[in-house]
């Protein structure tokens, strides 16, 4: 029996990486002739450096830059062999720049630098939050000769549009009075009339890997959607957007590009990130959950599998609207293979073909499943997987 592991993260409790070897253990012990294949999955979020750099043997490198609250603090981020890649992975950067022998392209993980993670609850507050961090990663990388930049904003704790970013890149924000405005989160944005500056020559280009469609304002938009997770305040909501609004505004104005670039989907991810890059730097979206697949050879490994086994913190529906498990489920199911999804909690409906398993018995407050999430897991897949006439 040939089994595949491909797990996402159990967000605030353990990695998709760890996940993996828990549930590798548990079936070598109780089924030692079975071929068990590891390949932890990402969209974007926690592990997107780590797991992207592993898995074509590149080099993790460390840098210090600031967090989201301003604090200093060292990230990862990764450095990989252009042709080491999959092709069909090197097919979807489009990194002409890439092309010659010897580059080498950066990996970037947003929430290493900028992510909600970093912040205590209390501290979560996205008026006072930067990106920063994020674009002197970015600014490491170009220094590094990097001939592309990979970077994946899923976590983040900021709303700056990419404001904190582009600071590090070549840009000035200033006042009337012509003080520059360093970093330019939210809270100071009432100060700000004037953009400067140009994206510092040579940064090469850069795809970023996101799986959400929120335009950057509106009903849907990064505010709406995801300002509460990060701190925002119900009644500040209106404040926000306008003056997103006009932020977005002034920059588009100095890049030469159109206000309507606000609209379009993805410019909402990681709290506008991606619209700031997009209009400074010619940034291009890419779906993270197709760009991880083709990286990891996903398609191919299902394929060999008997058995698919994957999970993540919370299954629901919207797992099936691009995310890593959802993408791994539909093509294992298209592949007529036996598919188990193993998470903390269950909000999906019966897919016929899946089975779906709870790890987190009823008595368990929330902090008490985080805490004991591992030895959960482990005991989920033991009862599941133990010698039977079935596999249930």
């Amino acid at each position: 029996m040939r089994v595949l592991l491909a797990f996402d993260k159990f967000k605030d409790s353990f990695s998709a990486r760890e996940a993996g070897r828990i549930v590798a253990r548990v079936l070598r012990e109780e089924h030692p002739d079975w071929i068990i294949e590891l390949a932890p999955i990402t969209d974007g979020g926690e592990g997107f450096a780590n797991i992207l750099t592993h898995s074509v043997r590149g080099e993790l490198r460390q840098a210090s830059v600031h967090g989201p609250g301003g604090e200093m603090l060292v990230a990862e981020y990764g450095m990989v062999d252009f042709d080491r890649i999959p092709v069909d992975a090197r097919r979807y950067l489009d990194l002409p720049t890439a092309t010659q022998s010897g580059a080498r392209i950066a990996i970037i993980e947003m929430a290493l630098a900028s992510g909600l993670a970093l912040l205590h609850p209390a501290d979560r507050d996205p008026w006072h939050t930067t990106t920063l961090g994020t674009g002197e990663l970015i600014r490491r990388a170009m220094e590094e000769g990097a001939a592309g930049i990979l970077l994946g904003v899923g976590g983040s704790a900021t709303h700056d549009l990419g404001l904190g970013a582009l600071s590090a890149l070549g840009f000035e924000f200033q006042t009337a009075e012509g003080a520059r405005v360093v970093p330019p989160v939210p809270a100071t944005w009432k100060d700000i009339v004037t953009v400067s500056g140009a994206i510092l020559l040579g940064l090469p280009p850069l795809r970023i890997a996101c799986d959400v469609s929120n335009p950057l304002l509106g009903e849907h938009g990064a505010a709406a959607v995801y300002g509460p997770q990060k701190g925002l305040r119900t009644d500040d909501l209106e404040r926000v957007e306008s003056e997103s609004a006009r932020m977005g505004a002034l920059l588009t104005r100095h890049c030469d590009q159109e206000e309507a670039l606000m609209n379009e989907p993805g410019t909402g991810a990681a709290g506008g990130i991606a619209f700031g890059l997009m209009a400074a730097a010619g940034a291009r979206l890419l779906s993270g959950s197709d760009l991880v697949g083709a990286w990891l050879a996903l398609e191919s490994k299902i394929k060999q599998a008997d058995i698919v086994i994957t999970g993540e913190g919370r299954f629901d529906e919207s797992s099936f609207c691009g995310k890593g498990p959802g993408t791994v489920v539909a093509q294992a199911l298209a592949g007529r293979k036996q598919v188990h999804v193993f998470a903390g909690k269950i909000e999906a409906g019966e897919h016929e073909g899946v089975k779906l398993h709870a790890i987190t018995p009823d008595e368990l407050t929330p902090q008490q499943a985080l805490l004991s999430g591992p030895e959960n897991l482990e005991a989920a897949v033991r009862r599941i997987f133990s010698p039977s006439p079935l596999i249930r």
